[in-house]
């Protein structure tokens, strides 16, 4: 019978699906910071056609591309947090007006594959529809919008309604002359995210027809939080040196991977769908090994959850320290979001003489003439917090289970890590990061 419910436990962790539950049952002179937590628990997942699922992984490459391609380009050695999923949004809004060339570019970069305009919107929406529901314990908003500039043009009727049906975003008028239209477009932001972002824009641009944003909010308790007792100030080895840092601390039953490079926790949060997943370097290899590697292989949009060398992840009693930490990162600090978007394979869309996208506003096609991203991260003994914002600006163109017994192991992130935050059923990543304690 025990084997039988290992097993059972281990068919959870392989599609990602944990959660926690506290065990109660366990001896209470451990203390508080060795009472194991049982973290395995199976939840209900969200429903992705078969297109769909390919969609997921493959867009998952995508993402993990942008950290790796984003990772190269700041050369700072700095922590930083970025939403690909939330470029994913914008570029879904372009695509939707795009044709021939540029709307291939588009998708096969995304991952959609020439999948179709069609096909990438239902995604799109089966997205914002239903992921916010995966959890009630988990806050998620996904949001979209639009601001056109009233003195230059109007959007064609049929994107229009392809925006509002398809990513809930109403077009709205505005005169990017005016002084306070910076500030419109800032509180929306403000507002979408709960503060986190609270601008997005220096200034407006009056030569600029229309700005596409997305914002993405994400807060959640870990499912089981840590005991603010139990953080203490310990050594981080940054790449510099040494520092002080509170490193959170718990003992808990989650699934760990361990491979030559790095090893990995998957830290879920409510119910057990949405989970922090942190990878860290082994004794010699550094951040850039790990993401190296896990492009490489795609071990986070994989369905089976294994490395290249086919190991799993797997349920293990594991002592975790974490720090408490916060993250703001802007693509404008890492060389830009068109530069990167270009280095991944999206250059026609940018191009003033060979961009085609005819069929969002009545004045002539347009193209993509600026891209930003902002995003932020916190990290505490209550769960995290995390939230971000894209936006790109279009110009006219000239063209539950019983425990058995688990493996012991510690997983002491006190020197520079990768980290994720995804829904474990469908795969969908939301934030890619890098601590660095700097």
């Amino acid at each position: 019978m025990k084997k039988n419910l290992f097993l059972f436990a281990a068919a959870v962790l392989s599609g990602g699906l944990l959660s926690c539950s506290s065990s109660e049952e366990m001896s209470e002179d451990l203390g508080e910071a060795k009472r194991v937590v049982d973290m395995l628990e199976k939840t209900q997942p969200i429903e992705l056609t078969q297109e769909q699922k390919q969609f997921a992984t493959d867009n998952n490459r995508f993402t993990l591309n942008f950290l790796k391609t984003v990772n190269e380009a700041d050369c700072r050695g700095k922590s930083f947090i970025y939403s690909p999923l939330s470029i994913t949004y914008v570029l879904g809004m372009v695509n939707d007006a795009a044709v021939g060339e540029t709307e291939r570019e588009l998708e096969q970069t995304l991952g959609f594959h020439e999948g179709g305009i069609q096909a990438v919107n239902d995604y799109c929406k089966n997205l914002i529809d239903n992921l916010p529901k995966v959890d009630e314990k988990v806050t998620l908003d996904i949001a979209n919008a639009l601001f056109v500039n009233k003195n230059k043009t109007t959007l064609k009727t049929q994107f229009q309604q392809d925006m509002q049906t398809y990513y809930d975003a109403k077009a709205e008028a505005l005169d990017f002359k005016s002084p306070t239209t910076l500030d419109h477009i800032n509180n929306w932001c403000k507002e979408k995210t709960n503060g986190m972002i609270p601008t997005i824009l220096d200034e407006v641009n009056p030569d600029v027809v229309t700005y596409l944003l997305n914002a993405i909010y994400f807060k959640a308790d870990w499912a089981s939080k840590f005991e603010t007792k139990n953080t203490k100030t310990e050594t981080f080895t940054t790449n510099k040196g040494k520092t002080q840092l509170p490193m959170m601390h718990q003992n808990v039953l989650i699934s760990y991977l361990k491979n030559n490079t790095y090893s990995a926790v998957i830290i879920p949060y409510g119910s057990g769908l949405w989970n922090m997943t942190v990878l860290l370097p082994e004794e010699g290899k550094t951040t850039d090994d790990v993401i190296n590697e896990v492009t490489n292989s795609y071990i986070l949009n994989n369905p089976g959850w294994c490395d290249a060398g086919g190991n799993t992840f797997q349920g293990y009693e594991v002592d975790l320290k974490l720090p408490r930490f916060e993250t703001a990162s802007d693509t404008d600090e890492a060389g830009g979001l068109i530069a990167l978007m270009k280095k991944m394979g999206i250059h026609l869309a940018f191009d003033t003489d060979f961009a085609e996208i005819p069929n969002m506003c009545e004045k002539g096609s347009v193209y993509i003439s600026m891209m930003r991203q902002k995003a932020k991260v916190k990290v505490n003994e209550e769960g995290s917090e995390a939230a971000a914002v894209t936006i790109a600006g279009a110009n006219l163109s000239t063209a539950v289970c019983p425990t058995p017994s688990y493996p012991k192991t510690e997983f002491h992130a006190n020197r520079p890590f990768v980290y994720v935050i995804r829904e474990a059923s469908s795969g969908v990543i939301l934030f890619v990061g890098k601590y660095t304690g700097d």
